[in-house]
């Protein structure tokens, strides 16, 4: 069984200023990389993404980026069977690749797809994938309350 997930969501606002929420490190660190995000996402280049709530840098990869459109990373997978928010988990010896979609809609709103796939089938890499799909629909949420109306979701959420 090939294990993924899929999300969306609605943003009321443009594509091109839903794209940069993301592609812009000082504009995703406002709303998503509680420790900040170092590097404009490029393709061929590697950020960094650093969260209070799991603290360490996480190196992403930056496979293609179509502005406006699309953007694909790659990340090292981790496995863990607790769940506990903040604990960190083992990496793993694999990647797992997210792939960012970006909408334009007839309302002038912008559909944001995020899919994640790659993880292994094993209960570790299930409770990982679970945990990775919570964390990227609490991205969109996060991003829709702080693009719309400037409001950080995740100020103090975790800790």
């Amino acid at each position: 069984m090939q294990v993924n997930f899929r999300i969306s969501g609605r943003i009321a606002k443009p594509v091109e200023e839903v794209f940069e929420a993301v592609a812009d490190p000082a504009k995703l660190s406002e709303y998503f990389t509680t420790g900040g995000a170092r590097g404009r996402m490029e393709a061929g280049s590697t950020v960094l993404w650093d969260f209070h709530d799991f603290p360490g840098a996480v190196p992403v990869e930056v496979v293609e980026v179509l502005p406006n459109e699309k953007i694909v990373i790659e990340w090292s997978a981790s496995e863990g069977e607790t769940g506990e928010i903040g604990a960190k988990l083992a990496e793993a010896d694999y990647k797992t690749t997210v792939t960012m979609l970006f909408k334009p809609l007839d309302d002038g709103r912008t559909l944001v797809e995020i899919v994640e796939e790659g993880w292994r089938d094993t209960p570790g890499g299930l409770r990982s994938a679970f945990l990775n799909c919570e964390g990227w629909t609490g991205m969109l949420a996060a991003m829709k309350a702080w693009i719309e109306h400037g409001i950080n979701l995740r100020h103090g959420f975790y800790k």
